[in-house]
Order: C-alpha cells, then structure tokens, then sequence
C-alpha cells in the first residue's frame, strides 16, 4: 500500500493527524512532509513509529510539491491558509493522480476547489475537501440524520466553540481575522443570503448557545463551507447556518475590536522607514496579548465543543437531533487533526472507491465506518475520558419532550 503523506506533517494539527494515523493498523507508510525537515523529523522521532518517514516540501513550489507526491496513495493537506494552499495543492494531486483530504475551511478556496470536480474525474482521483471538525464531523451529523433518523432532512444548525490551546499559528488568526470582515453565506428559508459577522446583518443571527461542559457563549456568523455544500447534497434543507467563538471571550473580542479599528488590512503603511501591514502587527499583538487574557479568564487547559442541531420530519412529525462533541484537554488540533487522519486512512481503505470527483464529506464519507475508526483512535489516543468519542446525542420528540440517547461508537 502506497504511502499517505502529510503536508504541514510538523504543524499544530497536521502532528496530531500523524499521530492519529500510527494508530490505525490499515496505515502502512506515512511521510511527514513540512517546510523544514528537521521539525518534520523531530515529530518522526517523538512518536517512534516505523511507519514514519520525514521530508521537507515547499508546497509554494508546485516542482517540489509534484516530486514529493508522486507516486503516493494520497496527499494529507494540513497546510494553511486554504484560500492561498488549498485549490493549487488540489490541483497538484490531480496532476498526480493521486487522492486527497483536506481540512479546509476557507469558503472560497471550497468553491474553488468544487470547481475542479470535473478534472478530477477525468483523472480518477477522489479528494474529500473540508475533513476537519466545522467542516467535517458536523457534516457527518447531518449526514447521519439523513441516512435514517429522519426521512427528511429540513434544518441544520452548526456552533462551534474553542480555547486554550498552548498556541495559535498566524496562519489560524488570519483565517479568524477572515472570517470577521468576509461575506459570510447562511442558507436561510431556502435561499443563500449573505451576512458579515460584525455588520447589522450579522448581529440579527448572533445567538447564545449552551455547549455541553464548556459553558454558555454568544456565537457569531462563520464563513464556512457547510451552509454551502450542505444544500447541494440534501435538497430538502430549509436553513443552514454556522455560528462559532473563541474563548476566552474576552480574546475574541480583543480581536473583533481590533478589526473594527482597521487593523485587518493587508494593505502595507509606513511605519518609519518600514512599510508594514496592519494585519501583521495585529497577528503580533493577538500572540502576545494572549497568554494574559487566557489567565484573566483562567483558562488552563485547550477544549472544545462541536453542537450540531438538525431538524427534519420522521413519519410524518416534526423531531430533531442535538449532537454535542466536547473535549477537554484537546482543543482545535486535536479535533480537526483526528478527523482528517481518519478520512485520510478510509481514503487508503477504499472506502471512497467509485467517488472519483470532488466531494464534500457528506457525498462520500461511510458514516458508521468513520465514527468506528474515530472510537477506536480516540481511545489509543487517551483523548477526554479515553473511552470512545466524547459524544452526546438529544432527541427532540414531536411533543418537545427530550431525552439523551445511548450512544456508542466503541
């Protein structure tokens, strides 16, 4: 079996998707490819896995890209920002012809992307973009409502909450600076409209949500992928939208302020002799301010929590289904690093075989087989409380009455 290779193998989710592939007895080869090969060997060399090899890559370079990816089973890309990596690295395993996964969570590096659906059929390649946890298990959710719990699909309603986490790369605060001055898409009564999450027309969908063991957070508009992808795979969907936050709140909204004030431009200004771009010295602030305002909070640990609500009709009544996904202990990395690798090592299984094209993990992704694989790794990984995922499902009966589901992937 041909290898599966990383890219960003040395980065903050790119080493906890590495990590979660050396527990998956299916994987046999898994090169470890990041811009400088010595972080890439240092995470070969924690881990201790046979299975592990390093290599440096340029994924700027479509040479360097096209001569490390050549002959593989599939290319891992864990690279960001997706709006500048994703569509060329895309484009690069086509040209290959090998399979991809991605985590994007760029809208239009998404768009772009779908739009290479047609080249990669023609080339027999599968890529599963958006493998990640918003996008990517809450997909899943909403798939797995549609395969059986409901007849029809009519609502889904993602939120995602986050914090903690030891550090946060540029790449992951420009994608969040992004997200607060892009057009943001929701799927509202049948119709795409647009939002921007700090406009009027963002605040008319902020909402409170109670995220299961981590506490109640304003949610805000995202620009994510699934209020897009989501109505092109279940044309009964009424509504889709994507709320999420960063906690402490108090970081997030250091970072909404400073927006407001300007500071997203990538446009350089002079500053001295220097010209430097606002959304820099931004960067720079946010990374150091951080670490002050995760004590003020006290915060001590990274966590999480994924809570994907998802309304339809069942027999001809009205129900719907809650699912919260919480960690503690893990933050970002672990929940879209874990997601990834699993849909990395189904891509190699061939569970993906006969889906040539460019999917969104609704289309193609095997829901039980996924959430099996995920239990079994999440356990070796000691992640939460080390036994199964960390899932809690709701049923909203047609009389509103709720109940907790017993749930087990295990």
């Amino acid at each position: 079996m041909a290898a599966i290779v990383v890219l960003g193998g040395a980065g903050g989710v790119g080493r906890v998707a590495v990590e979660a592939l050396t527990h998956i007895d299916s994987v046999s080869e898994v090169v470890v490819a990041d811009r400088r090969r010595a972080e890439a060997a240092a995470v070969v060399a924690e881990l201790d896995d046979p299975r592990l090899t390093a290599a440096a890559v340029d994924v700027s370079s479509p040479a360097s890209l096209s001569s490390l990816i050549s002959g593989a089973a599939v290319v891992l890309n864990c690279v960001g920002p997706f709006y500048r990596f994703g569509p060329p690295t895309l484009r690069a395993a086509i040209d290959a012809g090998v399979g991809y996964v991605d985590i994007c969570d760029d809208l239009d590096a998404t768009r772009a992307m779908l739009e290479m659906d047609g080249d990669a059929r023609a080339a027999g390649v599968t890529a599963l973009i958006g493998m990640g946890n918003s996008p990517g298990l809450a997909n899943i959710f909403v798939k797995l409502c549609a395969d059986g719990l409901l007849d029809e699909v009519t609502t889904a309603d993602i939120c995602h909450v986050h914090g903690g986490e030891p550090f946060e790369g540029a790449a992951v605060l420009k994608h969040r600076i992004h997200a607060m001055v892009d057009d943001v898409p929701l799927f509202i009564d049948g119709e795409q409209i647009t939002v921007r999450q700090l406009d009027e027309s963002g605040a008319a969908h902020v909402r409170d949500v109670d995220f299961a063991g981590v506490g109640t957070y304003p949610t805000f508009p995202y620009p994510h992928p699934e209020t897009v992808t989501l109505p092109m795979t279940f044309p009964t969907l009424q509504r889709a939208t994507n709320l999420g936050v960063v906690y402490p709140l108090s970081y997030f909204q250091l970072t909404q302020d400073l927006v407001r004030a300007g500071m997203a431009s990538e446009e350089p200004v002079a500053v001295g002799d220097a010209l430097v771009a606002p959304i820099d010295v931004m960067v720079a602030l946010l990374q150091q301010q951080r670490p002050r305002l995760l004590a003020e909070a006290g915060v001590e640990e990274a966590g999480g929590c994924l809570h994907v609500e998802v309304g339809g009709i069942k027999d001809g009544e009205s129900h719907s289904y809650v699912f919260s996904l919480t960690s503690r202990g893990a933050g970002a990395g672990e929940g879209t690093g874990i997601p990834a690798a699993l849909g990395a090592a189904l891509h190699v299984r061939g569970s993906f075989d006969g889906h040539a094209g460019v999917h969104a993990p609704e289309a193609i992704v095997p829901v039980d087989e996924l959430l099996t694989l995920a239990a079994d790794v999440v356990t070796a990984m000691s992640i939460g409380s080390g036994d199964g995922i960390p899932l809690t499902v709701e049923h909203v009966g047609p009389d509103g009455s709720a109940q907790i589901l017993p749930w087990s992937f295990s």
